[in-house]
């Protein structure tokens, strides 16, 4: 592939509800959780699967991934995007990877 069609990587806004799993580093009376997701790709599903990747090397255990897109289609489909967001998201962008920006516990009732 020449430069010129090399695609350039974007971030993805994921939301990803993970199972339980030994050493998961949850609170030991949640069912799961729920993370927000910023993960560089060079489409959403190269984000996805580098999200899935990282999360099992952490042992968790990814059980469905919702995408929202690039910041570009968030603020096309009308989200607000606060500044701490765009740092995030520029990390993720500056180091390739995968930043986990919130854990939310889910609980049985």
């Amino acid at each position: 592939m020449t430069p010129s069609n090399k695609k350039e990587q974007q971030i993805f806004t994921l939301i990803v509800e993970v199972g339980r799993s030994n050493n998961d580093g949850l609170p030991h009376n949640c069912s799961g959780a729920a993370l927000i997701c910023y993960s560089s790709g060079i489409d959403e599903a190269e984000a996805v699967r580098e999200t899935i990747n990282i999360l099992k090397l952490n042992e968790m255990s990814p059980l469905s991934i919702t995408g929202y897109g690039t910041v570009e289609e968030r603020i096309k489909e009308g989200h607000e995007i606060e500044e701490h967001e765009y740092e995030l998201m520029k990390k993720a962008k500056n180091d390739n990877s995968v930043v986990i920006a919130e854990i939310t516990p889910l609980f049985e009732k």
